[in-house]
């Protein structure tokens, strides 16, 4: 028996909370503990083929209130073979939306078994203050006890989960431009403050698209899918958006859903 924590992490929330639930599923089950990145682009060019007896702890961020539509093409190399699913989804505070069922759905299409499924909180990709900070080691807690759980439906050959969310999913979210109408920003980019740039390369090595030069940092040569990673990871905090409804759409989270929302399992 082997428990696989496989995950998309741009900035590491939904990475602790995959993390965490398989290292505490395996400990509880005498199992053995691997850990599948598919974060960065490379990653998703391998084929993933799993066992019946494998315990697959499937995590990837919510966008737009779904599951990250430029992962939908791996996804669909994925072959389960049996193999038992926890998926989860994160969230940076205002909604999961269908991200859940959808992965759910997604997973079982490929011949996993969902047992559990969850929603957890991480601060959100576009903010610093929306969800700040988490998941914190409540969370993480949180996330263990749920592992506990897991196990022992696994050891009392319990199947089965109900998914929450709509079928059909409802639209991909999106934000209201200044004009009052819905805002498309899938091609807004970041931009390089060149004063305060070191040209250390780090964001060309954290974008999980591989969109940014490496040669020439402030070149974009790919789709941005607003992870944050760049923006984040940055140690002189020299990438930054400046796209009106970008920061209007920011601004409103903020303001909007400043509230700590709780973390969601299901069993």
């Amino acid at each position: 028996m082997k428990v696989i924590s496989m995950y998309f992490s741009p900035t590491g929330g939904t990475k602790k909370i995959g993390e965490a639930i398989g290292e505490e599923l395996a400990k509880q089950l005498s199992a053995e503990k691997i850990t599948y990145d598919f974060t960065l682009s490379d990653k998703r060019k391998i084929s993933y083929a799993f066992e019946s007896s494998d315990i697959v702890v499937f995590g990837t961020p919510t966008i737009a209130g779904r599951v990250p539509n430029v992962l939908l093409k791996f996804l669909d190399t994925l072959e389960g073979h049996g193999a038992i699913s926890i998926p989860y989804v994160c969230y940076g505070n205002r909604n999961y939306d269908d991200a859940l069922i959808e992965l759910g759905d997604i997973l079982t299409a490929k011949g996993f078994e969902n047992i559990a499924c969850g929603a957890f909180i991480a601060e959100h990709s576009f903010s610093r203050i929306l969800a700040a900070g988490r998941p914190y080691e409540k969370d993480l807690g949180e996330a263990k006890n749920f592992a506990e759980k897991i196990a022992e439906k696994i050891r009392n050959g319990e199947r089965g989960i109900e998914l929450p969310g709509n079928r059909p999913y409802r639209a991909y979210y999106k934000p209201i431009g200044h004009d009052g109408k819905p805002a498309d920003i899938r091609k807004v980019t970041p931009k390089v403050n060149k004063e305060l740039c070191i040209d250390c390369k780090v964001c060309a090595q954290v974008c999980p698209m591989g969109s940014i030069d490496y040669d020439d940092v402030t070149t974009m040569v790919g789709i941005c899918i607003k992870c944050g990673a760049c923006e984040k990871k940055c140690p002189t905090g020299a990438i930054f958006y400046d796209d009106p409804n970008y920061i209007k759409h920011r601004g409103e989270l903020e303001e909007d859903y400043p509230m700590r929302k709780e973390n969601l399992t299901c069993l």
